[in-house]
Protein backbone atom coordinates (compact mmCIF):
# COMPACT_ATOMS: atom_id res chain seq x y z
CA UNK A 1 0.00 0.00 0.00
CA UNK A 2 0.98 3.26 -0.86
CA UNK A 3 2.65 5.55 2.54
CA UNK A 4 0.37 8.39 1.27
CA UNK A 5 -3.35 6.62 0.54
CA UNK A 6 -4.47 7.20 4.15
CA UNK A 7 -4.01 11.13 2.52
CA UNK A 8 -5.94 10.46 0.10
CA UNK A 9 -8.32 8.70 2.18
CA UNK A 10 -8.65 11.62 4.52
CA UNK A 11 -12.36 13.63 3.94
CA UNK A 12 -13.45 14.43 6.92
CA UNK A 13 -12.10 18.09 6.93
CA UNK A 14 -12.68 18.54 3.94
CA UNK A 15 -16.56 17.62 4.05
CA UNK A 16 -16.62 20.21 6.74
CA UNK A 17 -15.02 22.71 4.59
CA UNK A 18 -17.67 22.28 2.24
CA UNK A 19 -20.61 22.24 4.31
CA UNK A 20 -19.35 25.29 6.03
CA UNK A 21 -18.71 24.31 9.59
CA UNK A 22 -15.15 23.70 9.52
CA UNK A 23 -13.33 25.95 12.44
CA UNK A 24 -9.56 25.30 12.29
CA UNK A 25 -6.76 27.36 11.20
CA UNK A 26 -8.95 30.56 10.59
CA UNK A 27 -6.16 33.15 9.63
CA UNK A 28 -6.97 36.50 12.21
CA UNK A 29 -6.59 39.61 9.88
CA UNK A 30 -6.11 41.48 13.50
CA UNK A 31 -6.34 40.99 16.98
CA UNK A 32 -6.31 43.95 19.81
CA UNK A 33 -6.56 40.71 22.85
CA UNK A 34 -10.50 41.03 23.59
CA UNK A 35 -11.95 41.30 19.90
CA UNK A 36 -10.07 40.26 16.91
CA UNK A 37 -10.81 40.63 12.78
CA UNK A 38 -11.21 37.85 10.12
CA UNK A 39 -11.31 39.79 6.97
CA UNK A 40 -13.67 42.76 7.25
CA UNK A 41 -15.38 40.42 10.41
CA UNK A 42 -14.84 41.71 13.88
CA UNK A 43 -15.29 39.29 16.74
CA UNK A 44 -15.37 39.27 20.53
CA UNK A 45 -12.28 36.82 21.48
CA UNK A 46 -13.52 34.07 24.40
CA UNK A 47 -11.27 31.03 22.70
CA UNK A 48 -7.72 32.87 23.80
CA UNK A 49 -5.84 31.84 26.29
CA UNK A 50 -4.24 35.35 27.08
CA UNK A 51 -5.25 35.19 30.53
CA UNK A 52 -4.35 38.57 31.95
CA UNK A 53 -4.50 40.16 28.43
CA UNK A 54 -0.74 41.12 28.64
CA UNK A 55 -0.06 40.45 24.78
CA UNK A 56 -1.43 44.23 24.57
CA UNK A 57 0.58 45.30 27.61
CA UNK A 58 2.76 48.57 26.50
CA UNK A 59 5.52 47.25 29.28
CA UNK A 60 5.45 43.75 27.36
CA UNK A 61 4.90 44.86 24.04
CA UNK A 62 8.11 47.62 24.88
CA UNK A 63 10.14 44.84 26.44
CA UNK A 64 10.20 42.29 23.18
CA UNK A 65 10.72 45.57 20.73
CA UNK A 66 14.08 46.21 22.88
CA UNK A 67 15.22 42.96 23.15
CA UNK A 68 15.21 42.15 19.21
CA UNK A 69 16.98 45.91 18.94
CA UNK A 70 19.53 44.70 20.95
CA UNK A 71 19.93 40.94 20.44
CA UNK A 72 18.52 40.94 17.12
CA UNK A 73 15.67 37.87 15.89
CA UNK A 74 17.33 34.66 16.94
CA UNK A 75 20.41 33.31 19.08
CA UNK A 76 20.42 30.38 16.29
CA UNK A 77 21.34 27.68 18.36
CA UNK A 78 20.65 25.30 21.30
CA UNK A 79 20.81 26.53 25.03
CA UNK A 80 23.10 23.61 25.01
CA UNK A 81 25.64 25.29 22.69
CA UNK A 82 25.53 29.03 21.72
CA UNK A 83 21.92 29.77 22.67
CA UNK A 84 21.85 30.70 26.26
CA UNK A 85 21.52 34.51 26.63
CA UNK A 86 22.19 36.10 30.26
CA UNK A 87 18.58 36.77 29.57
CA UNK A 88 17.87 33.23 29.77
CA UNK A 89 19.25 33.26 33.11
CA UNK A 90 17.54 35.96 34.25
CA UNK A 91 14.43 34.67 33.35
CA UNK A 92 14.92 31.20 35.13
CA UNK A 93 16.14 33.04 38.37
CA UNK A 94 13.22 35.06 38.79
CA UNK A 95 10.49 32.02 38.03
CA UNK A 96 12.35 29.85 40.47
CA UNK A 97 11.86 33.19 42.78
CA UNK A 98 8.15 33.48 41.52
CA UNK A 99 6.92 29.77 42.07
CA UNK A 100 8.90 29.08 45.02
CA UNK A 101 11.27 27.05 44.41
CA UNK A 102 15.64 26.25 44.25
CA UNK A 103 15.31 26.42 40.03
CA UNK A 104 14.03 27.01 36.92
CA UNK A 105 14.75 25.80 32.97
CA UNK A 106 13.17 27.50 30.36
CA UNK A 107 12.16 25.60 27.01
CA UNK A 108 11.08 27.26 23.70
CA UNK A 109 7.63 25.87 23.98
CA UNK A 110 5.83 24.34 26.66
CA UNK A 111 5.25 20.70 24.87
CA UNK A 112 8.82 20.55 24.29
CA UNK A 113 9.01 21.23 28.48
CA UNK A 114 6.55 18.23 29.19
CA UNK A 115 8.06 15.76 26.12
CA UNK A 116 11.66 16.51 27.39
CA UNK A 117 11.21 16.81 31.20
CA UNK A 118 9.19 13.05 31.90
CA UNK A 119 11.31 11.44 29.05
CA UNK A 120 14.78 12.92 30.50
CA UNK A 121 13.30 11.06 34.05
CA UNK A 122 11.57 8.38 33.35
CA UNK A 123 13.32 5.38 32.45
CA UNK A 124 13.74 1.98 32.14
CA UNK A 125 12.06 0.39 34.82
CA UNK A 126 10.29 3.08 36.21
CA UNK A 127 6.34 4.52 36.27
CA UNK A 128 4.66 7.32 34.83
CA UNK A 129 0.95 7.79 35.81
CA UNK A 130 -0.64 10.62 34.48
CA UNK A 131 -4.52 11.56 34.58
CA UNK A 132 -6.53 10.64 31.25
CA UNK A 133 -7.96 14.01 31.14
CA UNK A 134 -3.71 15.31 31.26
CA UNK A 135 -2.44 17.21 28.05
CA UNK A 136 -1.18 15.66 24.89
CA UNK A 137 2.12 16.76 25.70
CA UNK A 138 1.89 14.87 28.60
CA UNK A 139 0.77 11.65 26.80
CA UNK A 140 4.19 12.26 24.27
CA UNK A 141 6.17 12.82 26.62
CA UNK A 142 5.45 9.21 28.45
CA UNK A 143 5.17 8.00 24.85
CA UNK A 144 9.32 8.75 24.46
CA UNK A 145 10.52 7.70 27.76
CA UNK A 146 11.38 4.31 28.06
CA UNK A 147 9.59 3.65 30.98
CA UNK A 148 6.11 2.68 31.43
CA UNK A 149 3.03 4.76 31.28
CA UNK A 150 -0.28 4.45 33.36
CA UNK A 151 -3.78 6.05 33.72
CA UNK A 152 -6.20 6.60 36.44
CA UNK A 153 -9.71 7.94 35.95
CA UNK A 154 -9.93 12.01 35.67
CA UNK A 155 -9.72 13.13 39.52
CA UNK A 156 -10.56 10.20 40.40
CA UNK A 157 -8.23 9.56 43.65
CA UNK A 158 -9.44 6.08 44.48
CA UNK A 159 -8.39 4.54 40.93
CA UNK A 160 -4.93 6.39 41.49
CA UNK A 161 -4.55 4.84 44.31
CA UNK A 162 -5.76 1.44 42.97
CA UNK A 163 -2.75 2.42 40.34
CA UNK A 164 -0.34 3.27 42.27
CA UNK A 165 -0.90 0.54 45.05
CA UNK A 166 -0.04 -1.98 42.09
CA UNK A 167 3.55 -0.98 40.85
CA UNK A 168 6.50 -2.69 42.29
CA UNK A 169 7.20 -0.61 45.55
CA UNK A 170 11.19 -0.27 44.51
CA UNK A 171 10.31 1.14 41.10
CA UNK A 172 10.87 4.77 40.02
CA UNK A 173 7.14 6.92 39.90
CA UNK A 174 6.48 10.04 38.77
CA UNK A 175 2.73 11.34 39.13
CA UNK A 176 1.81 13.94 35.99
CA UNK A 177 -1.26 16.21 36.49
CA UNK A 178 -2.71 18.93 35.10
CA UNK A 179 -3.12 21.79 38.12
CA UNK A 180 -5.97 23.33 35.77
CA UNK A 181 -7.29 21.24 32.64
CA UNK A 182 -7.27 22.90 29.63
CA UNK A 183 -10.99 21.66 28.52
CA UNK A 184 -12.82 21.36 31.39
CA UNK A 185 -11.44 24.12 33.65
CA UNK A 186 -11.73 22.04 36.64
CA UNK A 187 -8.79 21.95 39.25
CA UNK A 188 -7.21 18.63 40.33
CA UNK A 189 -7.38 17.89 43.92
CA UNK A 190 -3.67 18.38 44.71
CA UNK A 191 -3.86 17.62 48.64
CA UNK A 192 -5.65 14.18 47.97
CA UNK A 193 -3.04 13.38 45.33
CA UNK A 194 0.09 14.56 47.09
CA UNK A 195 -1.00 12.38 50.31
CA UNK A 196 -0.86 9.24 47.95
CA UNK A 197 2.02 10.37 46.44
CA UNK A 198 3.99 10.62 49.80
CA UNK A 199 2.29 7.40 50.96
CA UNK A 200 3.64 5.42 47.38
CA UNK A 201 6.99 6.85 47.45
CA UNK A 202 5.64 8.81 44.37
CA UNK A 203 7.51 11.87 43.11
CA UNK A 204 4.50 14.66 41.15
CA UNK A 205 4.93 16.93 38.46
CA UNK A 206 2.15 19.55 38.42
CA UNK A 207 1.77 21.05 34.90
CA UNK A 208 0.69 24.71 35.65
CA UNK A 209 0.51 25.95 32.21
CA UNK A 210 -3.45 27.02 32.44
CA UNK A 211 -3.30 27.62 36.29
CA UNK A 212 0.14 30.74 35.89
CA UNK A 213 -1.17 33.74 36.43
CA UNK A 214 -4.51 32.31 37.30
CA UNK A 215 -4.42 30.23 40.59
CA UNK A 216 -2.18 30.94 43.84
CA UNK A 217 -2.24 34.52 42.76
CA UNK A 218 -0.71 33.71 39.87
CA UNK A 219 1.58 31.11 41.19
CA UNK A 220 -0.10 28.30 40.26
CA UNK A 221 -1.89 25.14 41.46
CA UNK A 222 0.43 24.39 44.50
CA UNK A 223 0.36 28.11 45.99
CA UNK A 224 -3.46 27.95 45.79
CA UNK A 225 -3.46 24.69 47.96
CA UNK A 226 -0.97 26.15 49.71
CA UNK A 227 1.22 22.81 48.86
CA UNK A 228 4.48 24.43 47.66
CA UNK A 229 6.96 22.48 48.82
CA UNK A 230 5.29 19.37 48.32
CA UNK A 231 5.11 19.54 44.50
CA UNK A 232 8.58 18.37 43.02
CA UNK A 233 8.08 19.78 39.66
CA UNK A 234 5.94 22.20 38.44
CA UNK A 235 5.32 23.07 34.49
CA UNK A 236 4.71 26.49 32.70
CA UNK A 237 3.99 28.06 29.81
CA UNK A 238 4.74 31.47 28.71
CA UNK A 239 2.13 30.84 25.70
CA UNK A 240 -0.81 31.94 27.87
CA UNK A 241 -0.71 34.28 30.89
CA UNK A 242 2.99 35.42 30.30
CA UNK A 243 1.96 36.31 26.69
CA UNK A 244 4.80 34.87 24.59
CA UNK A 245 6.06 31.36 23.72
CA UNK A 246 7.88 29.12 25.51
CA UNK A 247 7.55 26.75 28.55
CA UNK A 248 9.74 26.01 31.80
CA UNK A 249 10.19 23.50 34.51
CA UNK A 250 10.94 24.45 38.54
CA UNK A 251 12.00 22.72 40.80
CA UNK A 252 15.34 21.39 43.25
CA UNK A 253 18.52 22.13 41.66
CA UNK A 254 20.06 18.61 41.10
CA UNK A 255 16.65 17.70 39.22
CA UNK A 256 16.79 20.79 37.30
CA UNK A 257 20.60 20.29 36.59
CA UNK A 258 19.94 16.91 35.25
CA UNK A 259 17.22 17.43 33.21
CA UNK A 260 18.82 20.70 31.52
CA UNK A 261 21.48 17.70 30.48
CA UNK A 262 19.22 14.76 29.38
CA UNK A 263 16.20 16.62 27.92
CA UNK A 264 16.73 16.01 24.09
CA UNK A 265 14.23 18.74 23.24
CA UNK A 266 15.85 21.02 24.70
CA UNK A 267 19.36 20.28 24.08
CA UNK A 268 18.64 19.60 19.97
CA UNK A 269 16.43 22.69 19.72
CA UNK A 270 17.13 26.28 19.17
CA UNK A 271 16.27 28.55 22.18
CA UNK A 272 13.79 30.72 22.74
CA UNK A 273 14.24 34.09 20.70
CA UNK A 274 15.28 37.60 22.97
CA UNK A 275 11.80 39.07 22.00
CA UNK A 276 10.35 36.11 23.42
CA UNK A 277 12.25 35.78 26.87
CA UNK A 278 11.64 39.71 27.11
CA UNK A 279 8.38 39.48 26.75
CA UNK A 280 7.73 36.99 29.56
CA UNK A 281 10.46 38.60 31.83
CA UNK A 282 8.16 41.84 31.55
CA UNK A 283 4.81 39.61 32.01
CA UNK A 284 6.22 38.24 35.18
CA UNK A 285 6.81 41.80 36.53
CA UNK A 286 3.42 42.88 35.48
CA UNK A 287 1.64 39.72 37.55
CA UNK A 288 3.95 40.87 40.42
CA UNK A 289 2.97 44.66 39.80
CA UNK A 290 -0.70 44.27 39.16
CA UNK A 291 -2.31 41.43 41.29
CA UNK A 292 -5.74 43.55 40.21
CA UNK A 293 -5.92 41.60 36.74
CA UNK A 294 -5.42 38.14 38.68
CA UNK A 295 -8.65 38.93 40.95
CA UNK A 296 -10.13 40.37 37.47
CA UNK A 297 -9.64 37.39 35.36
CA UNK A 298 -11.55 35.27 38.44
CA UNK A 299 -14.18 37.43 39.13
CA UNK A 300 -15.26 37.09 35.02
CA UNK A 301 -15.20 33.44 35.40
CA UNK A 302 -17.67 33.47 38.21
CA UNK A 303 -19.77 35.88 36.48
CA UNK A 304 -19.32 33.60 33.18
CA UNK A 305 -20.22 30.55 34.89
CA UNK A 306 -23.21 31.83 36.98
CA UNK A 307 -24.67 33.28 33.67
CA UNK A 308 -24.50 30.39 31.26
CA UNK A 309 -25.86 27.72 34.27
CA UNK A 310 -28.70 30.63 34.73
CA UNK A 311 -29.80 30.46 30.81
CA UNK A 312 -29.43 26.34 30.73
CA UNK A 313 -25.95 25.33 29.79
CA UNK A 314 -23.97 22.97 31.17
CA UNK A 315 -20.61 23.98 32.09
CA UNK A 316 -18.95 21.07 34.26
CA UNK A 317 -16.99 21.01 36.82
CA UNK A 318 -15.37 24.39 35.82
CA UNK A 319 -13.57 26.65 38.46
CA UNK A 320 -11.74 28.76 36.54
CA UNK A 321 -12.51 31.54 33.77
CA UNK A 322 -11.72 28.33 31.44
CA UNK A 323 -15.70 27.19 31.06
CA UNK A 324 -16.67 24.70 28.86
CA UNK A 325 -20.19 24.93 27.32
CA UNK A 326 -21.18 21.13 26.28
CA UNK A 327 -23.67 20.42 24.14
CA UNK A 328 -22.09 16.41 23.69
CA UNK A 329 -23.35 16.24 20.07
CA UNK A 330 -20.50 16.75 17.46
CA UNK A 331 -22.58 18.19 14.88
CA UNK A 332 -24.65 20.23 16.80
CA UNK A 333 -20.86 21.86 18.71
CA UNK A 334 -20.36 23.06 15.19
CA UNK A 335 -23.17 24.69 14.40
CA UNK A 336 -23.23 26.37 17.38
CA UNK A 337 -20.44 27.55 16.95
CA UNK A 338 -20.63 28.21 13.28
CA UNK A 339 -24.20 30.58 14.49
CA UNK A 340 -21.74 32.10 17.28
CA UNK A 341 -19.05 33.17 15.37
CA UNK A 342 -21.36 34.49 12.32
CA UNK A 343 -22.84 36.63 15.15
CA UNK A 344 -19.87 38.11 16.19
CA UNK A 345 -18.31 35.37 19.39
CA UNK A 346 -15.31 33.60 18.67
CA UNK A 347 -14.90 30.24 20.69
CA UNK A 348 -13.30 26.96 20.44
CA UNK A 349 -15.18 23.47 19.10
CA UNK A 350 -13.61 20.29 20.75
CA UNK A 351 -14.50 17.04 20.02
CA UNK A 352 -13.38 13.81 20.21
CA UNK A 353 -10.18 13.01 20.93
CA UNK A 354 -9.18 16.08 23.01
CA UNK A 355 -12.64 14.81 24.89
CA UNK A 356 -13.98 11.95 25.35
CA UNK A 357 -16.50 10.69 23.00
CA UNK A 358 -20.55 12.23 23.34
CA UNK A 359 -18.93 15.32 25.49
CA UNK A 360 -18.39 17.40 22.48
CA UNK A 361 -17.99 21.03 23.91
CA UNK A 362 -17.77 24.89 22.61
CA UNK A 363 -14.32 25.65 25.03
CA UNK A 364 -14.61 29.83 26.15
CA UNK A 365 -11.68 31.36 27.80
CA UNK A 366 -11.69 34.23 29.57
CA UNK A 367 -9.19 37.87 29.89
CA UNK A 368 -9.35 40.31 32.57
CA UNK A 369 -9.01 42.94 29.74
CA UNK A 370 -13.16 41.70 28.87
CA UNK A 371 -15.25 44.52 29.25
CA UNK A 372 -18.62 43.96 31.08
CA UNK A 373 -20.51 44.94 28.12
CA UNK A 374 -18.69 42.04 26.42
CA UNK A 375 -19.56 39.95 28.38
CA UNK A 376 -23.03 40.87 28.61
CA UNK A 377 -22.97 40.44 24.66
CA UNK A 378 -21.61 37.38 24.73
CA UNK A 379 -24.19 35.95 26.94
CA UNK A 380 -26.95 37.54 24.52
CA UNK A 381 -25.42 35.71 22.17
CA UNK A 382 -25.34 32.20 23.43
CA UNK A 383 -28.87 32.76 24.80
CA UNK A 384 -30.07 33.19 20.97
CA UNK A 385 -28.00 30.71 19.58
CA UNK A 386 -28.61 28.35 22.23
CA UNK A 387 -32.94 28.68 21.90
CA UNK A 388 -32.28 28.84 18.13
CA UNK A 389 -30.88 25.57 18.02
CA UNK A 390 -32.77 23.59 20.84
CA UNK A 391 -29.99 23.74 23.23
CA UNK A 392 -31.91 25.68 26.28
CA UNK A 393 -35.56 26.19 26.60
Amino acid sequence: MDLFEKCRQYTVARKAQAAGLYPYFIPLTDSEGTEVTVGDHRLIMIGSNNYLGLTTHPKVRQAAIEATRRYGTSCTGSRFLNGTLELHLELERRLAEFVGTEAALVFSTGYQTNVGTISALVGRGDFVVTDKEDHASIVDGCRLAFGEMRRFRHNDMAHLEHVLAGLPEDAGKLVVVDGVFSMGGDIAPLPEIVSLCRKYGARLMVDDAHAMGVLGEGRGTAAYFGLTDQVDLTMGTFSKSFASLGGFIAGAENVIHYIQHHARSLIFSASMPPANVAAALAALEVMQEEPERIARVNRIGERMRAGFRQLGFNVGASETPIIPVIIGDDTRTFMAWKALYEAGVYTNPVVSPAVPTGSSLLRTSYMATHTDEQLDRVLATFAEVGRTLGLIE
